[in-house]
């Protein structure tokens, strides 16, 4: 009954062609699932990943055309986190995003690693980490199709961050209910504002932190494109996802009870301060329903979705996902 760490994170896009063009391009991930939004069919969800979009290393895109701005606040995740191998590689990171425009801050220390953060082309709020003292776990690989060199390639998500009013709830749920450890705090960018406090589950490191960052001094947010969704978290198997929904119940905590996405299967539940959490099992995998080297490529259905195929695709914009 441990999380592993970070499974996925899911954001709001308003444009999929210029989402695809951006993370494939300008990021070097790759795209491994082009399916539908399995709650609403008549809008894409991307799937961006290392070279098979292995569990930790998946940013997700819900597109939504008509989207309006994300607004930052309050209650909303606040920032995601990109790893790579080295302080070296946030250098080569900070020279391309200055050559291709990327609105980027300077390399800084955040939590004990060297950081930079930077937006994408709708203001989506984004953090590379050097991986260089990471002893936790392991990353992803990059693929060897991407336009970055490997050396300087993405490994996967990093620490995500929690922005609430009051973070004692927050983090309650965290340690009594999911088992998360506190292991330490750095101070907020932002005068006369709390310490981020850093809570790790799983071997810790990188790719299984939570920052939680307590400010009295914004709005509730407003999710829009550019905003995150939810955050996942990585389960082992069907039987330990099971279990936890028993335990989310026990707690009584509203939730979704076992969800099948095909790729993996999940339970979903909103913490204390309204953020959605889901826990997500590391399997199937995306290389399910198409082969290793061709993911991506072309609209993938669940079993439960093809009988609609005709009609979806009818719905959709196509969308042109060629790679490497």
């Amino acid at each position: 009954m441990e999380l592993k760490g970070i499974h996925h994170v899911s954001a709001i896009t308003a444009s999929a062609p210029k989402n695809f063009e951006f993370y494939t391009k300008t990021l070097g991930l790759r795209l491994v699932k082009k399916t539908v939004n399995q709650d609403d069919t008549s809008v894409y969800h991307l799937f961006y990943g290392d070279e098979k979009g292995n569990p930790g290393t998946e940013l997700t895109f819900f597109e939504i055309p008509r989207a309006g701005h994300n607004y930052e606040g309050i209650n909303s995740i606040s920032a995601l986190s990109l790893r790579v191998a080295s302080n070296e590689a946030l250098s080569y990171w900070k020279k391309r995003f200055e050559e291709a425009d990327v609105v980027h801050e300077e390399i800084k220390e955040r939590a004990g690693r060297s950081t930079l953060a930077f937006k994408d082309f709708e203001g989506q709020r984004l953090i590379l980490v050097s991986d260089e003292a990471n002893k936790g776990v392991a990353g992803g690989i990059p693929w060897e199709k991407s336009p970055i060199p490997r050396k300087y390639g993405i490994l996967g998500l990093g620490p995500v961050q929690l922005t609430v009013r009051q973070a004692e709830h927050t983090i309650t749920v965290l340690t009594q209910l999911m088992g998360f450890r506190q292991v330490g705090q750095y101070p907020s960018s932002v005068p006369n504002q709390p310490d981020i406090i850093v809570f790790e589950t799983g071997e810790g490191g990188t790719g299984a932190e939570v920052h939680v960052e307590e400010r009295t001094d914004l709005p509730p947010a407003r999710l829009g494109r550019g905003g995150v969704h939810h955050v996942a978290f990585r389960v082992d198997n069907d039987e330990e996802l099971r279990a936890w929904i028993e335990r989310i119940k026990k707690a009584r905590f509203g939730n979704s009870g076992f969800v099948d996405r095909f790729y993996f299967h999940s339970l979903y539940f909103k913490e204390p301060n309204g953020i959605l959490f889901e826990l997500a099992t590391d399997g199937p995998g995306f290389d399910t329903d198409e082969e290793l080297e061709h993911l991506g490529e072309s609209l993938a259905l669940p079993p439960f979705f093809e009988p609609q195929r005709k009609e979806i695709e009818a719905r959709l914009k196509p969308l042109d996902t060629k790679q490497g």
